[in-house]
């Protein structure tokens, strides 16, 4: 089993920055592959990034640039550097990881991030 805590939303002016963080606990050493999706209200959650082994990472097409994801695979632990935030990047943001042995998902609470001025 794979719990995951996200932490490091708020609100932030366009523009501006963000750094969302996840820690892992459990059978951290069981994770292959982690990373972040977002939500917004009446609409299907969308992969934002992705990073696997060895740091294969992958980015949604609207975030390319913009963020920046890295892990620590010893730790447990994903990030999320979110830079020249947009107003259409406002949703909760949720951490996910992957466990390919027994095919499982795990989810984090999500976190909420707003841009607006």
């Amino acid at each position: 089993q794979v719990q995951l805590t996200e932490s490091g939303g708020g609100l932030v002016q366009p523009g501006g920055s963000l750094r969302l963080s996840c820690a892992a606990s459990g059978s951290i050493s069981s994770i292959d592959a982690m990373g972040w999706y977002r939500q917004v209200p009446g609409k299907r959650r969308e992969l934002v990034a992705h990073i696997g082994e060895p740091a294969n990472t992958h980015y949604a097409d609207s975030v390319k640039g913009r963020f920046t994801i890295s892990r620590d695979s010893e730790k447990g632990t994903v990030d999320l550097q979110m830079n020249g935030l947009k107003p259409e990047d406002t949703a909760v943001y949720l951490c996910h990881a992957v466990t390919i042995a027994t095919m499982m998902d795990y989810w984090g609470q999500g976190t909420q991030v707003t841009v607006s001025s």
